[in-house]
This record gives structure tokens, C-alpha cells and sequence, in this order.
């Protein structure tokens, strides 16, 4: 039913439990996990010099920082014996991000966590899964801890 899966992952204890979702259904489909991190690549917003380096010390932090969820989340899925491929994306809209990427890994679901923000904090945050849910043409299947 599902061949190619689409995994979003920001290292949080939401996308962990997404992860483990992701697996169990590769397994009974067969399919392979497509993991990503997206990095919004001009989230840094210094002014004047330092603004150079600041930008490239954000860059190799997030950059890292994706490595490592990457990594965590293909040991989860090998154990399992599914088929991994992983990808940093760069897009400064999140949610156009994973929509860009699910396009070209062909995917037919996307499995994604939801920090389950409520209020002002979804409000002022946003949520990328709404945004993801609103604008994708495939099913999607949105995971809370």
C-alpha cells in the first residue's frame, strides 16, 4: 500500500515516537523510509561583520544537528531491517521543505510529529504539521507523544 515513506525529524521525543510509527508501518508495507531535516538555511538574522560569521556558525550547528537526528533515526529503522535514506533539505519555509522533498522521493505518506501546541504558542509558533496537512496531496500521518 505504502512503498516510499517520507519521515520528517527535528530530534525532539514527538519525532522519536514518529520514527517508531514510521517503522512499524515499512514493515508491514515494505516499504523504504525516506528521512529528512529541514534547515531553514536563513534563520540567523545577526547585523553588521559579525553577521558573516555568525550565519556560518549557525549553519554548521544546525547542520549537525540534523546529522544527529539523521543518525538516530536510521539506527532505529536498520534495526528493524528497513530501508533508509536520509537527506538534509534547505528551505526557509519548514513545511514547503517537506512538501519539496516528499515530491521528489515519491512519496505516498508522510509520517510526522506535532508538538501539539495549543493557544498562544501555536499562535506565535505556528505548526508545521497543519502547514504540512493543509497543503500536502498525499496522505499524512500526523504522530503526538
Amino acid at each position: 500500500m505504502f512503498k516510499r515513506i517520507l519521515l520528517p525529524v527535528d530530534g525532539s521525543s514527538t519525532s522519536r515516537t514518529a520514527i517508531g510509527k514510521a517503522s512499524g508501518l515499512a514493515q508491514a508495507f515494505q516499504s523504504t523510509v525516506t528521512v529528512i531535516y529541514v534547515i531553514n538555511p536563513y534563520a540567523f538574522s545577526g547585523v553588521g561583520t559579525d553577521f558573516s560569521y555568525g550565519q556560518a556558525q549557525y549553519l554548521d550547528a544546525a547542520t549537525a544537528e540534523a546529522h544527529d537526528a539523521l543518525a538516530g533515526a536510521t539506527l532505529v529503522l536498520e534495526a528493524a531491517g528497513v530501508a533508509v535514506e536520509t537527506s538534509v533539505v534547505e528551505n526557509h519555509v519548514i513545511y514547503r521543505g517537506i512538501l519539496e522533498a516528499a515530491s521528489a522521493a515519491g512519496a505516498d505518506l508522510i509520517v510526522m510529529g506535532s508538538h501539539g501546541r495549543r493557544g498562544l504558542d501555536k499562535l506565535v509558533l505556528g505548526s508545521v504539521a497543519a502547514q504540512v496537512l493543509s497543503h500536502a496531496h498525499l496522505p499524512i500521518l500526523v504522530v503526538r507523544d
